[in-house]
Parts: structure tokens; sequence; C-alpha cells
């Protein structure tokens, strides 16, 4: 979610860590800084915004210009907010860092090293590892080998670090793990970065480096480490254009992010879901205990994808936690009078966290009761109006079209759920286990259902010519059909809705023919699958054409008697079916858009964030 640049070579270190950040301003950012060492001094340059400040700070001044070596970092927040104080790169000493990902056992290294006499001046994570770096490199008089080794030895989480030392004028030291970084290789020069995109211009030849590589390089030689044992790793060339390249080689950002959902759900459980998962960590309501035990009900409110999240979240909260839950489109709550108690829990839901509905809704409220805000941005003015906030932590979503944010938004209300639920005593040890040991399953069971998305480009294929569309679900299958009808209309423009697979013959069983597609999504759970079954039954019999999306793999005659097209699901446990159904109807969504030549990222009228009633 953060950028980060490195150079050390003969050149001018400034302008290749400015020109790498720029080609890295579409992941999204909200400070930016640099790290330059010169004459074995540190020089640093932070500023808050867009990249041009921090160019505009740095252009007046031509000594900096004289350093060979440097690191340069676009920050994303997650640990304080957007400030000049909180951006990158930290210092410690004579040592400055840089850092992607998170770091779960930041509070105890933190408070150990303040034992010692650190002093700290952000609210960062990432400052820790740049004291502990400084502590071993300088302090403890290590080889930078040695103090990397034990820097990962203390860190938990997933991070990717870049630092330089002012001993050591054109040395970078890095290191990763579950956090990419890669190493560019010049002609006596070395390039470190998060991405390709930020170096393609200078060179295409790079070092993919491994989970719990670290390395120290200069300008002639470079060297790589893993548990202590020197390793040699394959020098690639990389053949992308620099536009493919910010896409990671996809066509479009859409279906970059739809297979970026992996990773972004290990990233929204970093620091939450630990060893003992009956420990899981939600920080943000740490001190929440009394008032969850004494809740009376939840509201949630949203637009949008975000409102279909919401509505899977009312599901969890209800069934796990056993708190009434009622949903409401943000646009329809801020124009009504609504009753609210003390012990009510108003939850705002927004990936921008700039909804201008949702933040009118809030407004309405005020004090009125506890306020809770899930987003993907923090520092963000849903962030800054609640009472707690929750980060997705899903990374910036470039697509118009939501894709990660709709099931990550929906993970935090399954973590919610399960707090609420431990703390209101509505689930035993045993089955909180083994539901928090299920989720630890979900990112390597997406990337499973992704692999073979070759099964749902055929459907594009053979759908193609149709216009019309109908999604249907019961239960929590339903607003997954009502997210799977947002996403085809948004990205190819057809007619497509979402109804409770019950209200079919209420009126728009009268629009099926043989020219109406139908798209189900039928989970194994009972009376959902029966009663869904029977419905499709009824369209079946008016010669519609039928798609069934289900985790019911064992009752696969069933639904291929229905079913014109058939595509199945692995099952982990009933709360977790929304989110694995909702990857094929993304992946139909993108391919029906690309095999029609929409305008996938940037569809017509509409925005990533309306900012506006």
């Amino acid at each position: 979610m953060c950028g980060i640049v490195g150079y050390t070579g003969s050149k001018p270190a400034l302008n290749i860590l400015i020109s790498g950040l720029e080609k890295l301003e579409y992941r999204g950012y909200d400070s930016a800084g640099v790290a330059l060492n010169l004459n074995h001094q540190i020089s640093l340059e932070r500023a808050v915004g867009r990249l041009i400040n921090l160019k505009n700070n740095t252009s007046t001044k031509a000594k900096l210009q004289d350093s060979a070596c440097g690191i340069g970092h676009t920050r994303w927040a997650t640990h304080g907010g957007p400030s000049e104080i909180n951006a990158h790169p930290h210092v410690s000493g004579g040592l400055a860092l840089v850092h992607n990902g998170i770091i779960e056992n930041y509070q105890i290294l933190r408070k150990n090293l303040e034992a010692e006499g650190y002093k700290f001046n952000s609210e960062t994570d990432t400052e820790v590892a740049a004291h502990l770096l400084n502590k071993y490199l300088i302090k403890d008089h290590n080889l930078p080998e040695i103090a990397l080794a034990k820097l990962m030895e203390k860190v938990e989480g997933s991070f990717a670090f870049v630092a330089t030392c002012d001993r050591n004028p054109d040395q970078l030291l890095v290191a990763r793990r579950a956090s990419p970084l890669i190493i560019g290789i010049g002609e006596k020069e070395f390039y470190v970065a998060s991405d390709v995109t930020a170096i393609l211009e200078y060179t295409r030849q790079v070092i993919y480096l491994e989970d719990n590589d670290y390395a120290v390089l200069d300008s002639n030689q470079i060297a790589i480490y893993n548990a202590g044992q020197k390793v040699t790793r394959d020098i690639s060339t990389i053949k992308w254009d620099l536009t493919q390249a910010q896409r990671g080689g996809f066509a479009h950002f859409m279906i970059k992010e739809i297979f970026d959902q992996p990773k972004a759900i290990n990233d929204t459980l970093s620091g939450r879901l630990v060893a003992s998962h009956a420990d899981f960590k939600l920080l943000e309501i740490a001190d929440w205990a009394t008032q969850i035990k004494d809740l009376h009900r939840i509201k949630i409110i949203a637009c949008g994808t975000a409102w279909h999240a919401a509505q899977v979240g009312k599901h969890y909260f209800e069934r796990i936690a056993r708190i009434p839950c009622d949903v409401e489109v943000a646009s329809e709550f801020r124009y009504q009078e609504p009753i609210f108690q003390g012990n009510d829990l108003l939850i705002c839901v927004s990936q921008s966290g700039e909804t201008a509905d949702t933040l009118a809704a809030i407004d309405l409220i005020g004090s009125q009761c506890l306020t809770l805000g899930i987003t993907n941005v923090l520092g963000s003015s849903l962030s800054r109006k609640v009472k707690a906030s929750m980060l997705t932590q899903a990374g910036p979503e470039i697509s118009v079209a939501s894709t990660k944010a709709f099931i990550t938004q929906a993970l935090v209300m399954y973590l919610l759920a399960l707090k609420f639920a431990k703390l209101r005593e509505q689930i035993n040890p045993e089955e909180l286990e083994k539901q928090l040991s299920d989720i630890t399953l979900l990112s390597s069971t997406i990337h499973e259902i992704l692999q073979s998305n070759s099964e749902v480009e055929k459907l594009a294929d053979k759908y193609l010519d149709y216009k019309n569309y109908f999604f249907l679900g019961r239960g929590v299958a339903f607003p997954i059909a009502l997210e799977g009808a947002l996403k085809l209309k948004e990205v190819t423009y057809l007619s497509a809705q979402g109804y409770p697979a019950g209200e079919l013959k209420h009126g728009p069983i009268a629009l099926i023919d043989p020219s109406v597609v139908t798209v189900a999504v039928v989970q194994k759970e009972e009376p959902y699958f029966s009663k869904t079954l029977s419905n499709l039954s009824e369209v079946k019999a008016r010669k519609g054409k039928i798609i069934v999306i289900s985790d019911a793999s064992e009752r696969e005659e069933e639904l291929r008697s229905v079913a014109d097209d058939l595509i199945l699901v692995p099952f982990i446990n009933h709360f977790i079916t929304p989110i694995l159904t909702t990857i094929p109807l993304q992946v139909f969504a993108y391919e029906t858009a690309r095999k029609l030549g929409r305008e996938i990222d940037c569809p017509r009228n509409l925005a990533k964030s309306v900012t506006v009633e």
C-alpha cells in the first residue's frame, strides 16, 4: 500500500528517488519523504500531501544533488495519521529507514526500547524498526548482515525495510517478509523498490527477493542472506512497458485488484489474528468491553458496494453475536428522524471515508450513541468523526468498481461479530477457535478460486450477446447477488437486477424468457439450498438461462439439473461462503466488460469516491 525507492551508485540519488516515487503515485499515499546519505550525514526531507510538496521542498537545496545514495517513500497511513512527523523515512541516530507493511508486536518493542532510553517522535510502528536496527548496527557494533538478521528475529508481522547509515555513505540495507521488495541492477549501481514500476526507467534487470531475505548492497556489490546463510537469487528481465508495470502486468486495475484479494485478506488480518486465535486483537475497540456487553442494537449505514457489505455484516452480527442489526442506505437515513439510545452502536462503512451521505448521517446522530467507522483510509473524514475507526488495510483501490474493499469490509464485520459474541458469551471457546481457524484459510482459498478463472471467462464468452440479467440469492447470498448485479452493470452497462430469490414470483418472473440470464448464488445451508433450487425451477420452466454459483459440491447433480452452467467454490463455513462466492461474480463482470470493449477502470458517469450528494 506504500511505495519504496532506494538507490546507490554514482548518479544524483535525489532525482532517481523522486522520479521513482512519481511512478508509484497511482498506488495512493498521504505523505512522502527522502533520506540522502551525504558526506557521512543523513539529510531528511518529508512533506504531507502530494509528492509535488516534497519536490518543491528539495528543489531549492542544491547540496542534496551531491548525494549518490538514498531512500524514498510514499506513505499510506496505518499507524498514526497523515503528518510530517509520521511520514517516512524515520531516523534513529545516524540511520534512516523506510518500511512497508505492519509490525504486529510494535507496542511491546516500543515499550522495551523506551525503557532503554530511546525517544519516539512519531505514532508509527516503523520507528521501532529504525531504533532496533540502529541499536544492533551502531550501539552493538554488529556487521550489517548480522544487524539485519537480529532485526528480523525481533520483528513480527509483514515488512519491507530499506535503510541507509551515515557510517557507510554508499550502502543500503534491505529486508523483506510478506511484503514485496526488488533489487534493480545497473552498471556499478543498484536500485531498490517495492514495485518494478519505480525503476523501470533505469533498468530491466531485477532480483525478486524472497520471504525472509535480507541484503547489504553498495555501488559495487550485493550480498543476499536468508537464515544466516548467503544465498543467490536469479536475475529476471522485465519485458512490460510502464503502464503494464503499474498494473502488475494485468490489463486493467480491476482485474489486478481482484487478484490482489488474497493479499488484501492477509493485510486485513495482520496484527489482528495472532498465533493464539482466541486472543485475536481488535485494538481499536479494546476499551469498549462494557459498552459491547450492554449493546441494545446495531445500525449500519453505507452506500453502494459498502451497503452490500453492511448487509453481510447484519447477518454476522445477528447470527453470531445475537445482536439486533438494521442496515440503511445513508442517502435515505440522513433525511429521517432516527431514534437512538445511548447503548446503541452506529457503524458507518465507506472505502474512502469521504462518502458525503455517510458523513452527513454521522453528523445527524452526533453523540447520541457509540459510533464506529470501517474505512480503508486512515485520517479520512469518517475516521475523524467516529469514536473509533477500523481500517480494512486493503491498500489503495484504483478501479472505480470496488472489489477488494468489499470483501475486506465484510471480513472486518465478521471479526467484529466474533469479538462481540465472545464478550457477550454468545459463542463457546471451541466454536470461536474453529471460526478463527477457518478465517486463516480464506486467503489461500480465494487464490485457489482465482486459479480457475478460465471457467468464468468461458461463461463471459457464452453469454456475451445477452443484455438482461437477474441475480438471485437467499439469506446472506442475497447481498452477494446485489453486489454481483452492481459489478456487472457498473462495468458492462448491461441491465442487471438483484433480487431475493423468494421475491421472483412477486413480479420479476414476468420478465423471464430465453433472452434473460439468471445468475443465482446458492449456498449449501438449508433451507436456503432447497428453496433457491425451487425458485430456479420456475425460471427453467420459462426457458430462462441459469448460471449457478455454489459451495454445495456434494449436491452437484441437483444443481446441474436446473443450471445451464455451474461454478463451484470450496466450502469452509457458512459465514465465509458469501466472501468466496463473490469472487466468480467479480471475474464474470470483468471478463464480460473486457470482451465488450468497455472502459473498465473508469466506467462512464461514475466516480471512485462520491463526495457530493
